[in-house]
């Protein structure tokens, strides 16, 4: 991890001169640096945490035939390869696993030829429903009994028909998000079809505060704009030669609850846009600054964007840029912030901690599907990005990637993860493709550093097959894992000197109904002995306490966890951890001292 000076606004960026202080990372290898290759069998290696179980692709979304091989770049100069006389049996990625999403007991995984639900709700996941319906990308998220999912490639069709749509203009073509009635797992009923100019690459479910009979869906499409023969709303370009591309913005879909059929795009705002010009394409442009630097994107698309509704906050990864949104009037979101770092080649995901102070943005450096974590790869390059939101500014802090080599046939960067609810500290779990699954600690933003991973061998020794881990969440106690061509894995952390057992059963106890990943909620945590000793055991870690107000601490907790608990003798611990805190000069000891001594309070009480 590299920590460097260059984490910079859209504006200053635009005159910055001079090369990128980006170097190789030079970690020490570790067990995951010659784990032995296979598709089933491959070796595993892992640290503070347990595979608990795997489960393979159903019938009808896998086939070794389907595993996508990128050709290796062609040398400069060379001449392309001659197109093969038959065309492959599959398109690339045509049977990968994608997002994910949780509700009521089920896991809801996605796939570029349709999706899967898996009820989880004890022993291995047990496969309850699959439905094939091609179109990539395939992302879903769920509100009720509806079910969103995102489909961007051309083969996609109206009637989710595996016969792809062909043609430059077809009247079945489908591109966009499919809503599907999933009230019965046994009958699922696609019941609305919202098509979109540059189809949908991912989308994020936005409830509106004012009404609950309306969703709203922030729909991000990265592909090419649809000819107007095909979809009249939709014409490409430059703004400067038209003004009504349908580049330089995202969707805003609206679903009425009761009649979720009657889903529409209802605005198309111009989020990129030069705040004091209105200049349409007013972010990053692309390109390189200076001649070490990353060949970046230009902003003209989001990948992903994460909301927080309880802050009127959303976090949006979009190409070139890191954004910051107001989503106060929810069909109507406004930029108030951005960010452009040159070693960030496209701007991917975004997470929030659980106070909104803290954003994790990922660079998706390669696509996805090249080998970005080699012993030569930059440490800055394909990496988080930390940043911390000061009076609704975004404000870049460090780096942090993978710190195990990964070899040259694995495929490898930063991409999906979301917040591991452990009181006191920010933890993100988060999927490196063939680099595996890793648990980072950024509650110091300047200081982020791994806890925890899960990593198996390449799938081919000697090139890249693409798999490895699109996502991995944590839901309701466990990690899972939506492996790309092996299926679907389960993980659990297990006690470290960096994880205590306490902080794992207080981050185990957060449940929640319905879990969309990039529509974030206020964590809130139940008063419990394991709550209290988490905050305990961080300050011990810490040395923020101490020793004998620590020991006084900690036999009020065990006192509480037998079931005697002392409300008089935790009123005098509440007392003398308060003035402990007023005393402390490290904020993160003086935030757990507080939130302790809250805790015992209200037992107290």
């Amino acid at each position: 991890m590299i920590v460097r000076g260059i984490l910079l606004s859209s504006v200053a960026a635009l005159g910055l001169l001079g090369a990128s202080m980006a170097s190789a990372q030079t970690p020490a290898p570790d067990a995951r640096t010659t784990l032995s290759p296979g598709l089933r069998d491959a070796g595993q290696a892992a640290s503070n945490m347990t595979l608990v179980s795997s489960v393979a692709p159903p019938p009808g979304f896998f086939d070794p035939e389907a595993l996508f091989r990128p050709s290796p770049p062609r040398p400069e100069g060379a001449p392309a390869p001659t197109p093969p006389a038959t065309p492959p049996k599959y398109t690339p990625l045509a049977l990968s696993n994608s997002d994910m999403a949780m509700s009521n007991g089920r896991l809801f995984v996605g796939n570029f030829n349709g999706f899967n639900a898996y009820d989880v709700r004890e022993g291995e996941p047990k496969l309850v429903m699959s439905v094939v319906c091609p179109g990539g990308q395939g992302d879903l998220s769920i509100h009720g009994n509806l079910l969103f999912m995102s489909v961007e490639q051309n083969r996609g069709r109206l009637d989710c028909g595996t016969a792809a749509a062909e043609g430059d203009v077809n009247a079945d073509r489908f591109r966009g998000v499919r809503i599907f009635d999933i009230s019965n797992l046994n009958a699922p009923r696609q019941i609305a079809a919202v098509q979109t100019c540059r189809g949908s690459h991912t989308h994020t479910l936005v409830p509106d505060p004012r009404d609950r009979n309306v969703l709203y869906i922030y729909n991000s499409g990265t592909a090419g704009v649809r000819k107007t023969d095909e979809l009249s709303i939709c014409t490409d370009g430059e703004p400067d030669k038209n003004p009504e591309t349908a580049l330089y913005s995202i969707d805003v879909i609206k679903v009425p609850l009761d009649h979720p059929e009657q889903a529409a795009i209802v605005n198309r705002p111009r989020i990129f846009a030069d705040r004091e010009t209105g200049q349409v394409a007013g972010l990053w442009r692309g390109g390189r600054v200076g001649v070490a630097s990353q060949d970046t994107s230009q902003t003209n698309q989001c990948h992903d964007i994460t909301v927080y509704p309880e802050m009127n906050l959303a976090a949006g990864a979009c190409a070139g840029n890191g954004i910051l949104l107001d989503i106060s009037d929810p069909q109507n979101p406004a930029r108030i912030s951005d960010l452009f770092d040159p070693d960030m080649a496209y701007w991917h995901s975004a997470t929030f901690n659980n106070t909104a102070d803290r954003i994790v943005f990922t660079d998706e450096w390669g696509g996805g599907i090249g080998a970005r974590c080699r012993a030569e790869d930059p440490a800055t390059w394909g990496a988080n990005l930390i940043a911390t939101v000061e009076d609704r500014t975004l404000k870049g802090q460090s780096f942090h990637k993978l710190p195990g080599i990964q070899g040259a046939s694995e495929n490898c960067v930063a991409h999906n993860g979301n917040v591991v609810p452990v009181p006191g500290r920010d933890l993100m779990v988060q999927a490196w493709y063939q680099g595996g699954v890793s648990v980072m600690d950024f509650t110091d933003p300047k200081k982020p550093v791994e806890i925890a991973y899960f990593d198996r061998g390449p799938i081919e020794p000697d090139r890249v097959a693409v798999g490895g881990s699109w996502s991995a969440y944590w839901l309701n106690g466990r990690i899972y894992s939506s492996e790309i061509a092996r299926g679907l894995d389960v993980l659990k952390l297990e006690p470290s000197d960096q994880l205590s057992a306490a902080e794992i059963a207080a981050a185990e106890s957060v449940m929640a109904e319905t879990i969309n990943p990039q529509t974030q909620t206020r964590i809130q945590w139940a008063d419990s002995p394991d709550v209290a000793q988490a905050y305990l055991d961080q300050l011990t870690r810490s040395r923020g306490i101490d020793g004998a107000l620590a020991t006084q601490a900690g036999a009020a907790i065990t006192g509480w966890r037998g079931g005697s608990a002392d409300k008089a003798g935790a009123a005098t611990v509440a007392t003398s951890l308060k003035t402990a805190a007023g005393a402390s000069t490290v904020a993160a000891d003086k935030a757990r001292l507080s939130s302790l001594a809250g805790v015992f309070e209200r037992l107290a009480a």
